[in-house]
């Protein structure tokens, strides 16, 4: 029945579209007038008049400030209100759970870190993950339920058909099959899980080298080497949340790996994961080689050799970017995807040099021939992803003013 509310083309959805594309340009361009808002959208003066004071009394925007430096009177500035909602994230490794909240413009307001070593929890998973949000929470100033959706980032997936964690055999307390069900009851907000990997994709895709691209993939090389599919602007997690487990992937140069999920190793990871990356370097010679974590120290390596044109450092990225490429040309083949992300410290630390050797190798193993660039969400890229996600949800729950 026409004039119905909630039916496309009433008063009141017309005003709820007009209202969150007046909230998607303040958190886009930052505080803007009412003329400008105005023009933006295409409303007369008198129409985004209203929109504001609507979105004002509905403590969704704010006055902060006027313009200055133009001719003419100054106009009052208008901004998405900060406190209007929060959201949380998490990144979990076997070492350490990193938590963050952010505000709903997306700054972060608190950061948290919870050191979680040895393979043994000395606590239970679900006390990890209350510990790692509550400081979070409380250094942003806030309390638990100031926070309107929480989302976790860990390595491998947690199944949709049976709700236990897969592919992360390394991540120890958390493949109970009540997990989910635990960590539900004991926080007020909603969760939700994502693979590490393809949180860094949104990452790219909504703030850093994928933006405007609707099929990508992701190439992650940290602490484990795997990857993220974007196709139709919509991440590909496959019927068990395991899309993307490249490092399982059988490559040649390595030995035939059986039963890899429960040895937690594979051809790829074997071949062009960050612990090959020192190994080869001993292979070549190189001396003086640092020490730490093997993620760390493959970093340093490739940046090393970014450096170097000739010798055995030049030697090692040449032939690093083979193995990359290698993997790669598996991904290329079957997806054909418009662009490659190379993300994670032993990737982004070779720079341009590593992303050039690597699209000249792919060129000649593949017959798709996807742009290559280099990823540009450096810090914690895990865990911002997990807050986009959150933010994203949140934003439109709270942006609906429609109900």
């Amino acid at each position: 029945m026409a004039g119905t509310a909630g039916t496309p083309g009433t008063p009141r959805v017309l005003r709820a579209m007009n209202d969150r594309a007046a909230l998607d340009l303040l958190l886009e361009h930052g505080p803007l007038s009412r003329t400008r808002i105005g023009k933006l959208t295409g409303l007369s003066k008198p129409t985004a008049s209203q929109l504001l004071a609507r979105l004002e009394s509905a403590g969704l925007v704010r006055v902060t400030g006027t313009s200055e430096g133009r001719p003419g009177p100054s106009a009052q500035l208008y901004s998405v209100d900060p406190a209007a909602a929060y959201a949380a994230g998490l990144d979990v490794t076997p070492g350490r759970i990193r938590a963050a909240v952010a505000d709903i413009t997306g700054r972060t307001v608190g950061e948290y870190e919870l050191p979680t070593p040895g393979r043994r929890p000395a606590h239970p998973v679900v006390q990890q993950v209350t510990d790692a949000l509550d400081g979070a929470v409380k250094a942003a100033g806030l309390a638990r339920g100031d926070v309107r959706r929480l989302v976790i980032g860990t390595p491998g997936a947690f199944d949709p058909n049976t709700g236990r964690l897969r592919y992360a055999s390394h991540l120890p307390g958390w493949h109970s099959p009540t997990l989910l069900d635990e960590l539900a009851a004991a926080l007020p907000m909603p969760v939700e899980y994502e693979n590490d990997v393809n949180l860094v994709a949104i990452a790219e895709q909504r703030l850093g080298a994928a933006r405007g691209h609707a099929d990508f993939v992701l190439l992650w090389n940290q602490e484990g080497l795997g990857a993220a599919l974007v196709l139709g602007g919509r991440l590909h997690r496959g019927w068990t949340g395991g899309a993307g487990e490249v490092g399982f992937l059988p490559v040649p140069g390595t030995p035939l790996v059986r039963q890899v999920t429960k040895a937690n190793s594979g051809g790829y990871q074997e071949l062009a994961g960050s612990q090959a990356v020192p190994r080869l370097a001993r292979e070549l010679g190189i001396e003086d080689l640092p020490t730490g974590p093997y993620a760390k120290t493959a970093a340093e390596l490739v940046a090393r050799a970014a450096d170097h044109t000739t010798g055995p450092h030049h030697e090692l990225l040449r032939t690093y970017a083979t193995r990359l490429a290698t993997g790669l040309a598996s991904l290329v083949s079957v997806l054909d995807p418009e662009l490659v992300v190379l993300s994670g410290a032993a990737l982004t630390a070779g720079g341009e040099v590593l992303r050039a050797l690597v699209q000249a190798e792919l060129e000649e193993l593949a017959a798709p021939r996807p742009r290559l660039v280099v990823g540009d969400v450096r810090e914690h890229p895990v865990l911002r992803g997990a807050l986009e996600t959150a933010l994203a949800t949140t934003r439109d729950e709270v942006f609906d003013t429609s109900r």
